[in-house]
């Protein structure tokens, strides 16, 4: 039987899609990329702490698979800063500090608040009251505690405003600063799923508007407010060196 983590990564590809793969089904991934997300959470989420070694039959007995992909895996997290290789001892969690996050979520939020400018210039109503759905539900979950639920609907919100700007290279840059938010392990970040139930709020009215200057704004300060909350989560977990 395959592990809880491969099969909650099957069910939300293929029988809960978000908008953007209603029309389009997302491929499943490669088994390396699943080892790759799977520890990359655990090192976000602060399950995983600066120095611990880490190897490959670990993750490959944790995930059901064989070593070689699990190892790939691994690799990959090397090329993305999260581990290190040292000679006969293997992989080791990166050492990161609150600058490190601070920056990335900064990054993360100039191209978000970009792209959420842009979509205010082209949104219809329409899409405005698909964002007001999408909001519900999730407050719905954030008032249940289901915060698997807050996550899916939370990535659907910011995808859906993101995929309606047009702008396919800033969307493929800030993809690359998404590792670094915890989306696996949701609910160990003190703060989060209310942050993503009540911030999204300016960014609905901003959009409502088609005030791009003020969406802009309201995006950058959610995305600082979550790089803000996930570095003293990680602070407090002795993640960061």
């Amino acid at each position: 039987m395959l592990p809880v983590l491969l099969q909650k990564i099957d069910y939300i590809q293929t029988v809960r899609p978000t908008a953007a793969t209603d029309r389009k089904r997302t491929p499943p991934l490669r088994l390396s990329d699943l080892a790759a997300a799977h520890v990359r959470e655990l090192i976000v989420s602060g399950q995983l702490r600066a120095g611990e070694f880490i190897r490959p039959e670990t993750v490959a007995d944790d995930l059901g698979i064989s070593a070689t992909p699990a190892r790939e895996g691994l690799l990959l997290l090397q090329t993305e800063g999260f581990l290190t290789i040292e000679p006969r001892k293997g992989f080791s969690v990166t050492a990161l500090s609150s600058e490190d996050i601070r920056d990335v979520y900064d990054a993360q939020a100039l191209l978000g608040g970009e792209l959420t400018a842009r979509a205010a210039g082209v949104i219809t109503a329409e899409l405005v009251e698909e964002l007001e759905n999408i909001q519900a539900q999730l407050e719905q979950a954030a008032a249940g505690k289901d915060y698997d639920d807050v996550e899916r609907l939370n990535h659907r919100f910011h995808q859906t405003i993101y995929r309606l700007s047009g702008s396919r290279k800033i969307r493929w840059l800030i993809k690359a600063t998404l590792p670094y938010a915890p989306r696996k392990f949701f609910a160990a970040v003190e703060g989060w799923p209310e942050a993503s139930a009540h911030d999204h709020r300016a960014i609905i009215e901003k959009l409502r508007s088609g005030d791009a200057e003020g969406a802009r704004e309201a995006m950058a300060q959610h995305i600082r407010r979550a790089g803000t909350l996930l570095a003293e989560h990680l602070a407090a977990s002795g993640t960061l060196g």
